[in-house]
């Protein structure tokens, strides 16, 4: 049975999530939201790919496996064993390091094949799909390649094993090191092993630089590089873009329906990504997203914004069905593009703000263009003031219902804090004026509608009664102060209504019904809480607990089972990543003190 015990490699074009046996399950082909060349995860359905889908290299007479990442790296290494004692160990990685004065990220993934112990008998099964699984590519060969010949695109694999094996799937003994590159339909200049050496030690290199210049914590050191890496990993260096999440449709829950496609750019999920990535000061990620979002706006003159945008600044990200996959375990359907493109998410225009605000104030970002930059942001805020009491569908993304939401308003209220102070940073004492004003009433009118006396929190919505795990954000998103007893109220009463054991659902229930599985942030933002209110004691327990249901390689999915602790939806989940992160800098003993 399928699970989301898999690893990720990628070079920030691309990804590829591998299993516990070095089985190549899910790869879209050349960027993250294009078509999976495999794509077994979800399960092909046409009688001549169900087969197909995959990238395995097996061992005969399998006994076990055990894998890992390189250290600090997104290289991954794991050991194949057999009854007989014979082991395999396999090196994947997709090739990424700078070169000419820019990154190299080819197209490219490379296997490198070693028997560390006896003689292991392998077989090689390398079956590309097109279409979603529902087309089988042509082949053709040369002396030492296969071309994979699809309508979109052409793969080759270049080996120093006999292509015969490769091409026929007979099994075979492995007596010495062997590399397979599959990337585009061209020749290799010199021999696949050096190519394969070279790559290998330049990827790593450049995977422990970024580590090394990561402000990591004191505490739980490797579980942050992880994270850090992790959401490296997701960011389209091409574009600036972020995506939310490498795969579409691993359900939320079992048998739910929950399914979306996540390969695209959020502006609320890049927020979190590029301000947890700040807080390990690794700035580049904000940067390119800066140019991102910078072009975004620029498509919008009037400072209209959708959710989400594709990750070339696509806006039409129209959702269809694919009946060629019949989902993880069989749980359709199999969604691509992603319906809440049109959808109304007022949050938005705070997330945008909030991830630009650290340009004016950090030296290594600032621009010669700064002041026009505020002149765009301002327009941006516009429409914040003018949505932050209107309905939307939420950043849970409703897709039956719309009110006015807190948490939208009181995003709609930080980014009108923010552009005051930005205007103060720049000497624009009117501009600052005006946004404190705006800022002040916001504040006000959200604290009058969303406030209840009687409940003894914050509502989900204004005037309502509902609970919303995203309503502990109100401090850290700097909307109450910690001791402000609203706070410390609003976080006990959504305790009482939202948690269930060690994980926090993110409401009660949807157009869907009651969810069955906890949305995981959920629980780092309800730590990050506990910590701000002084009971550090219970949240650094509960931390603990959080690291614990991380697969066996350090990633987490968008939501867990609270029964049986299984992850569910896509992966990796930046926001998880991000509440990992987050949780982690807060919690951690400070470097001084640690001595």
């Amino acid at each position: 049975m399928a699970d989301l015990d898999l690893a990720v490699i990628g070079n920030c074009s691309y990804a590829a999530l591998v299993d516990q046996q070095a089985r190549i399950v899910w790869a879209c082909l050349p960027h993250f939201d294009e078509d999976p060349v495999f794509c077994q995860l979800l399960h092909p359905t046409q009688a001549e790919a169900a087969e197909a889908g995959y990238w395995d290299i097996a061992v005969e007479d399998y006994s076990h496996s055990t894998q890992r990442y390189v250290a600090d790296t997104a290289i991954l290494t794991t050991t194949l064993h057999d009854r007989a004692g014979n082991e395999l160990e396999i090196v994947d990685f997709a090739p990424r390091f700078r070169q000419y004065g820019r990154h190299f990220r080819p197209t490219a993934l490379v296997r490198r094949l070693r028997p560390t112990v006896g003689t292991p008998r392998i077989r090689v099964r390398l079956r590309p799909l097109e279409r979603y699984g529902a087309k089988v590519p042509a082949t053709t060969h040369g002396s030492n390649h296969i071309r994979y010949v699809g309508a979109t695109m052409t793969l080759r694999l270049t080996t120093d094993l006999p292509l015969s094996y490769i091409r026929r799937e007979v099994a075979f003994e492995l007596r010495e090191p062997a590399t397979l590159y599959l990337g585009p339909d061209e020749s290799l200049t010199r021999s696949v092993g050096q190519l394969a050496q070279e790559f290998f030690e330049r990827t790593r290199d450049y995977w422990r630089e970024f580590a090394r210049m990561l402000s990591i914590p004191f505490e739980w050191q490797e579980e942050v590089i992880r994270a850090a890496i992790t959401l490296k990993l997701c960011s389209y260096e091409d574009t600036g873009a972020i995506i939310a999440a490498m795969t579409t449709s691993i359900p939320e829950a079992r048998d739910s329906g929950r399914n979306w496609d996540y390969r695209y750019c959020w502006l609320r999920d890049s927020y979190f990504v590029v301000h947890a990535l700040n807080r390990l000061g690794a700035t580049e990620t904000l940067e390119r997203y800066l140019r991102y979002i910078s072009n975004v706006a620029a498509g919008s003159p009037d400072g209209y914004l959708q959710p989400v945008y594709g990750i070339h600044l696509e806006r039409q990200l129209q959702e269809t069905m694919v009946p060629s996959l019949a989902g993880y375990r069989g749980m359709g359907p199999v969604r691509v593009g992603n319906s809440a493109f049109s959808q109304v998410q007022n949050d938005g225009y705070g997330s945008v703000i909030l991830a630009v605000t650290q340009m004016f104030f950090d030296r290594r970002l600032a621009g010669p263009e700064t002041d026009r930059a505020f002149d765009r942001l301002e327009r941006v805020g516009e429409q914040a003031v003018a949505r932050y009491n209107q309905p939307d569908a939420s950043l849970w993304e409703y897709r039956g219902t719309e009110a006015v939401h807190t948490l939208s308003s009181v995003m709609c209220w930080a980014g009108c804090d923010r552009l005051a102070k930005i205007a103060a940073r720049l000497g624009r004492p009117d501009r600052a004026a005006h946004w404190r004003a705006e800022a002040d009433r916001l504040h006000t009118e959200i604290c009058r509608r969303a406030w209840s006396d009687s409940l003894g929190r914050f509502t989900a919505r204004w005037d309502g009664d509902g609970a919303d795990a995203s309503l502990f954000l109100l401090h850290e998103l700097g909307f109450l102060r910690a001791d402000d007893p609203r706070f410390e109220s609003t976080v006990r009463e959504l305790e009482k209504v939202l948690r269930v054991g060690d994980y926090v659902y993110r409401y009660t229930e949807d157009e869907f019904g009651s969810p069955s599985t906890a949305f995981i942030v959920c629980t780092f933002w309800y730590i990050d809480a506990l910590a701000a209110l002084g009971r550090r004691a219970e949240a650094r327990a509960l931390f603990e607990r959080m690291l614990a249901r991380r697969n066996h390689v350090g990633l987490l999915s968008e939501d867990i089972d609270p029964e049986s602790g299984e992850l569910w939806g896509n992966l990796p989940q930046t926001y998880s990543m991000v509440g990992l992160i987050n949780s982690a800098m807060r919690l951690s003993t400070r470097w001084e003190d640690a001595f």
